[in-house]
């Protein structure tokens, strides 16, 4: 595979298996072996070498099927993300299953939250994921780059609560930390240390995703509403 790109590997049509003996890898073999690794260790562990070691193949042996790091990591992302949801309902409760599978894919997989990030060319899945994503905000009134930018403030709101959500409860563990902390200063941080105090005694629940989206969903519906009915390909 010396010399295929990114865009080659992720876009083109899959390969017809080819008579003869069965390789001892394959694609699916090397990037559902990366998935597992950076599921147990995280993303860092899926490394070439440590792909091939579980294989029980040579690093060099990969390179047949994936011509580097960063092009395996692309292909996991879209093995973990597996296809879109297809969620009923109005615009509201699809935008929500949308948010709560995309919410569910990164719980099961730590290291997708942090790897599906920044600049970069998607693959198809993924790419099905924003295709579904627009499909339910089609129609409303807004323009192609509000539309693009709800998707993205969603996503954006999934990474930073399951970085939180993947340690063993998060906020309960912070405020008995900080709680104890801010004892040693009580004066200089009052409305901190009240609002951890307040949520102790309320049990310590932990429910920043739901508000979150609730919160982003109340907002888009606010600013449709007061929209006048008009093209939304602005």
């Amino acid at each position: 595979m010396t010399g295929t790109t990114l865009a080659e590997l992720l876009w083109s049509a899959p390969r017809l298996s080819r008579r003869g003996p069965r390789p001892r890898v394959d694609m699916a073999g090397i990037v559902g072996t990366a998935v597992r690794i950076a599921d147990a260790d995280g993303l860092d562990a899926a490394s070439m070498q440590r792909v091939a070691d579980e294989l029980a193949v040579t690093k060099m042996a990969l390179y047949r099927y994936v011509p580097g790091r960063d092009e395996l990591v692309a292909l996991m992302i879209e093995a973990a993300l597996a296809p879109p949801p297809e969620p009923t309902g109005d615009w509201r409760a699809r935008l929500r299953g949308w948010s709560d599978a995309m919410h569910a894919a990164a719980r099961r997989h730590p290291w997708l939250a942090g790897a599906a990030v920044g600049g970069r060319l998607i693959g198809p899945v993924e790419a099905g994921w924003m295709e579904a994503g627009l499909a339910v905000l089609d129609g409303l009134p807004l323009t192609a780059a509000e539309r693009l930018d709800t998707l993205a403030l969603l996503a954006a709101h999934v990474r930073g609560v399951v970085a939180q959500e993947v340690t063993a409860h998060p906020e309960a563990t912070m405020g008995t930390l900080l709680l104890a902390a801010l004892r040693r200063r009580p004066d200089d941080f009052p409305l901190t240390a009240a609002a951890f105090a307040a949520s102790a005694a309320a049990g310590g629940t932990d429910d920043a995703y739901r508000f979150g989206l609730d919160r982003i969903v109340a907002g888009i519906e606010a600013l449709v509403r007061v929209r006048p009915e008009r093209a939304n390909s602005a």
